[in-house]
């Protein structure tokens, strides 16, 4: 199981699982199914402020590869979305939305002591791309390093963030990984703080 909620200018929060069509230890296929749901702050008609919720769930089959200097993996299938905004005049849903995601994760340690970690989902519902970067040094049992995320969408949003993060440290029996840094978005004249956090655990 796992969750996840990245909180700035704007904010989404995701929960969901993976399973193992077998052993999540070795080569394999498995299924990720998630939803999420995340508010973003905008300008509307007439320079009005308004805002955007998304409600999103997704569940995708992949195959994940186990090699001696880390994991790679591949998962495409079906995500859905509905929108809804609202003004000070009025609130308006958006019809259900329905596409494609391809997603693509790779956990990689060039080194003893080094992380290198790189995420790309791509959905057709929104015509969205998200990316994420990240390099990490261990320090006693966690990856400290930088790490840079980017977003955009068919609505002409995007987003940057630069950050650093803390990768992989455990309480009980979760792990955590806990992001901060600066966020650019489209729209916006100054870079604003974004915080992010991740945990995930055996079922």
């Amino acid at each position: 199981m796992f969750g996840s909620l990245d909180a700035g200018a704007a904010t989404f929060l995701t929960v969901g699982a993976k399973l193992g069509l077998g052993s999540l230890d070795h080569d394999g296929f498995t299924v990720l199914a998630s939803v999420g749901s995340g508010r973003q702050r905008e300008r509307g008609d007439f320079g009005l402020p308004r805002t955007r919720y998304t409600f999103s769930a997704a569940a995708v089959l992949g195959y994940q590869w186990f090699f001696d200097w880390g994991v790679a993996a591949i998962f495409a299938g079906p995500e859905g979305s509905i929108e809804m905004l609202a003004d000070p005049r009025a609130l308006a849903a958006s019809p259900a939305a329905y596409g494609l995601r391809l997603h693509g994760e790779i956990w990689a340690r060039p080194t003893e002591n080094t992380l290198l970690q790189a995420t790309a989902i791509l959905g057709s519902t929104r015509s969205s791309l998200w990316t994420r970067l990240a390099w990490g040094y261990r320090s006693w049992d966690t990856y400290l390093g930088p790490e840079l995320s980017v977003y955009g969408d068919e609505t002409g949003y995007r987003k940057w963030n630069l950050g650093l993060h803390a990768t992989d440290f455990a309480i009980a029996r979760y792990s955590f990984r806990v992001s901060g840094g600066l966020q650019t978005e489209s729209g916006r004249r100054r870079a604003s703080p974004y915080v992010a956090l991740a945990v995930w655990s055996p079922w």
